[in-house]
């Protein structure tokens, strides 16, 4: 295993997907294989990417799938990183970043339950694009490069879903770009949260975003002082309330407006 230091900060380069036994929960153990092949089953059954293969593609795919668990803030893979598998949330939040040039992170997107990560690499066979981290404690499923790939060869409609999902986040990468190119503070905020909290529906308590005020000012490319500064200023307001590594929106409508002005309230 290869480590570089970058910033201050130091990344195993592993020959192989794997997680270092520091990442890593103990999953139960015991079970019979049965047990086992019908729990992946029901995780691709559940899974939007998936749950419409026919049951004997579902299970043909449920013998390639691995299952890790992880601790919040673990390294999953570090941007340069072969790219030898693509990995679904089953439980938790992955935050998708990479480092500028003074060292700090650029949130690119934060992927949550039911969703997949790693998919570029998976299809190009080139290194990482950026850093995965566990945002939470987290459950993945993994499917490695050399059994996905044949597999896709043979599930045409499954390959046309990626690519959507590849253009989906294209378009989310450039309306990013432009956001931080022309968007004051409030706007670009405002519109970055109520973009969160509709994600994170699904996964939390309605219109609550799982966050720290670090992760949403490396999203919106701003610091995190005047991103706190702002947010202070709306929950003065009453339109979100702030809690120790969460925001909740109280008052969406206002949040929209203010996106779509994209100039009051400016605290910055």
């Amino acid at each position: 295993m290869v480590r570089t230091v970058r910033k201050g900060r130091t990344f195993a380069h592993p020959t192989s997907f794997r997680l270092s036994a520091g990442d890593r929960m103990a999953l139960p153990t015991g079970n019979p294989a049965t047990a086992r092949a019908l729990d992946k089953l029901s995780l691709l059954r559940g899974h939007p990417l998936f749950r419409q293969l026919p049951p004997a593609v579902l299970e043909r795919l449920g013998s390639y799938i691995k299952r890790r668990s992880l601790l919040r803030g673990a390294t999953i893979f570090a941007k340069g990183d072969p790219g030898l598998g693509l990995m679904g949330v089953l439980k938790g939040a992955v935050k998708i970043s990479v480092p500028s040039a003074d060292g700090r992170d650029i949130v690119l997107n934060i992927i949550h339950e039911g969703d997949i990560f790693g998919e570029i690499a998976l299809l190009d066979g080139h290194p990482r694009t950026a850093d995965a981290t566990a945002m939470t404690d987290c459950e993945l499923m993994v499917i490695e490069r050399r059994e996905f790939l044949p597999f896709l060869r043979s599930e045409p409609d499954l390959t046309t879903q990626i690519i959507e999902i590849l253009c989906a986040r294209l378009r989310r990468t450039t309306e990013q770009v432009l956001d931080v190119t022309f968007l004051n503070l409030p706007a670009r905020l405002a519109k970055a949260v109520l973009r969160l909290a509709a994600e994170a529906e699904k996964a939390t308590p309605p219109r609550k975003v799982t966050i720290t005020q670090l992760e949403i000012s490396q999203i919106i490319g701003r610091s995190r002082e005047s991103t706190n500064k702002q947010l202070r200023v709306w929950a003065k307001t009453g339109w979100i309330r702030l809690e120790r590594g969460a925001i909740t929106v109280v008052q969406p409508n206002k949040l929209a407006e203010l996106a779509a002005e994209g100039a009051e309230f400016d605290a910055s």
